[in-house]
Order: structure tokens, then sequence, then C-alpha cells
């Protein structure tokens, strides 16, 4: 049978964001900024849509800025909020373990003259609170920290930031990359103490094009892109309806996350006891890792030689982040992992969807995959 285990890199696009796509494609196919009937439509479905967010989201409606995804949100929130900010400091404090789209545009902001310092990770991925008070002093403008580590599913300890602000006595603002938690832990950025927070549409089985940064009231960011007044300026151009509706549909078909939660980690039990039972395997995520998600290597293995053998047998894992395109992981090294753990890594991700059974398929083909390429 195949299975299926990539979810963190996309889900499968559940059937009520299929629906919400083709009514908005085929009966509200207006653009939400016309002012005669098929706009006003249009508009009323994308207030709808964003209502919906922000319901989830525990926030208010003009707090929501859809964005084209995850990547577009982030790139926002770290160039808007530090040229609004650049006048109160210059410092960038983000982990050594974002997400490309973190630490590229972290980069270009130290290209353009902003002090970029790094918070290191402990063997299991996360940050220590220590770390944040180390890093962060009064000249600290932006924090950027995700919520779980998109290779090995670290929680990170978001919550401590504001006190590390407070103890430094820093004007920063919070900005946290939640797609990854989205769906599957709850989230409301007004207790988590952030002002920033990204979401994308395709992890949580809507469709892709649609994401969104949640940007708290009073917040102001500095535009990047220009050309309508879109989005409170901060997003110009039409906006996505079809896809922003489909992304509110699926938010909307989210079940309660904590029973999800205990659901996904009956499945990555059992994986678990699968995976412990092979000679050879490691697990690179920590025992409080989001379920959803197992880090292995098998060192001595490529990840690419093991990814087409199980690709063959229809099984679809990935070797660590989709958009690092194969690179080698920033994540693994920054947890003191070997060249050769590396080189043999695998990220197992799991959806609300997954099967018993499509686990039981990953393991066996797993263990056949160890014992055929190991003879090579």
């Amino acid at each position: 049978m195949e299975a299926y285990l990539d979810n963190s890199a996309t889900t499968a696009p559940c059937a009520q964001a299929v629906e919400a796509v083709h009514k908005a494609l085929s009966l509200v196919w207006g653009n939400p900024s016309s002012l005669h009937r098929a706009g006003l439509e249009a508009e009323h479905l994308l207030q709808e849509s964003r209502a919906a967010l922000a319901e989830k989201l525990g926030c208010v409606p003009g707090e929501i800025v859809f964005t084209s995804g995850g990547t577009e949100a982030n790139n926002l929130a770290l160039f808007g909020a530090a040229m609004a900010l650049k006048r109160r400091g210059r410092r960038i404090v983000t982990s050594a373990v974002e997400h490309s789209s973190i630490a590229e545009s972290a980069a270009e902001l130290q290209n353009r003259g902003f002090e970029v310092v790094y918070l290191n990770v402990d063997e299991s991925g996360r940050v220590p609170e220590q770390e944040l008070t180390r890093l962060i002093n009064r000249d600290t403008i932006l924090v950027s920290l995700m919520a779980v580590n998109n290779e090995v599913g670290a929680i990170q300890p978001i919550d401590a930031i504001r006190r590390a602000l407070r103890f430094a006595g820093a004007p920063a603002l919070v900005h946290c990359d939640a797609v990854q938690a989205f769906g599957k832990l709850p989230l409301n950025p007004q207790r988590m103490g952030v002002d920033l927070l990204t979401v994308s549409s395709h992890k949580v089985h809507g469709p892709k094009g649609a994401g969104a940064l949640y940007v708290r009231s009073g917040v102001k960011l500095q535009p990047v892109l220009f050309g309508g007044a879109q989005e409170n300026r901060l997003r110009p151009g039409t906006e996505a309806v079809p896809a922003i509706a489909g992304f509110a549909a699926a938010v909307q078909a989210l079940p309660d996350c904590q029973t999800a939660r205990a659901q996904a980690a009956n499945l990555r039990d059992r994986l678990v006891q699968g995976l412990r039972t092979m000679e050879g395997v490691r697990i690179n995520s920590p025992p409080d890792a989001l379920p959803y998600l197992t880090n292995i290597s098998l060192p001595g293995l490529q990840s690419e030689t093991m990814l087409n053998f199980l690709s063959q047998r229809g099984i679809y894992v990935s070797s660590g982040s989709a958009c690092a395109k194969g690179k080698k992981s920033r994540v693994l090294r920054a947890m003191g992992l070997s060249d050769a753990e590396i080189a043999g890594a695998l990220r197992i991700s799991l959806s609300r969807f997954t099967t018993w059974e499509e686990i039981d398929a990953f393991l066996f083909a797993l263990n056949e995959a160890r014992m055929n390429l190991a003879r090579k």
C-alpha cells in the first residue's frame, strides 16, 4: 500500500477546502476591491475567511494579513519589523534552526547593516532559556523563534522570550513562525506574548498559495511590497480569494488539537517501537517533540538512496525541510550530529489522516531498505 508520511512538507487538501476553492472559483470570482455586486460578494467571502482564521487564533479579524504562504509572511515579519524599528536598535535575535525563509531573511538584514545573533540549541534541538537571556540586550528590536522545529519537532520556549525582553529592557517585537504548530498546538498570540505570528494553509489540509501573518493591533510594520491598498497596505495586490477561502474552510474543519495530538502520539509511539527493533537506526527527535514529526538517521546509508528506494514502493517521506531541496541539514548540524548521521537522515511526518497501516507499511519498507541497501 502507499503511505504518505511527508505532511510537514505539505498535506492533502481536505474535502471542505476543495469544495470552498471550487465554489469561489465558480461563483465568487469577482475582484474583492471592485465596488459592484460581484466584487462585494468576493469581499464578503474574504472577510468571512479572515474572521474564521481570527477566531481560531483568538484575535480580531483586523489583525490578520493574508499572504501567499508562510515564506512571504516570514519575510514581511522580519523586514517589516526591522525597518520599522531600526532607529531604536540594530540587533535581531533568531535561532540556528529556523526555516530557510527566516535564516535567509536574517542574512540579508545582516547585509543591510543589522546585527544578527543566533541562539544555540541543545542536543534535542531546543533553545535553552538561558540562551535568550544571554543574547537579548537593550539594542534588540526583533526576536524570531519558531514554535515547532520543522525537521525534528522540538517545541521551542516561546513563552520565555517576554521574560528575557523584560529583563534586558529591550524594545523588541516578538515573531513566531507557527507554521508547523498551527492546528496541532493551541495557539493564541496574545497569551503567547507574540506580536507577529505566521501560519500557512497547505500545512493544515488547505490549498497552496495562502498563508497569513498575525500583526498585533498597534504594531507598525514597514511594507516590503508596494502597489495597492489591500491587506492594510502590507500586502498589496489582488487577494487570492479561492485559496484564502480554502484556507478558512480547512481551518474550520480542524479537529480539537488535544484529541488529534493524542491520536498522533499513539501513531508516533507505534513508529518508534518499530524503529527500535532495527539495528543501526538513530532517533534524532527528542521524546517530548511534537508527535506529528519524527526524525531518524541510518548512518552508513544515504538519504537520497533511501528516499528513492522507499518512493518506488509508494512510501513517501523526506530527508528534511522541503525548502532545503536536498541540502545538508543546518538543524541536525546545530544539534551536534555527525556527518554520517546527517547524510542518512529521514523525516517522517504525520497528519490527522495518517493510519496504522501506513506506519506499518513504512516500517516494513524501511527495514527492507536497511537490509538491501546495506549490502551494496
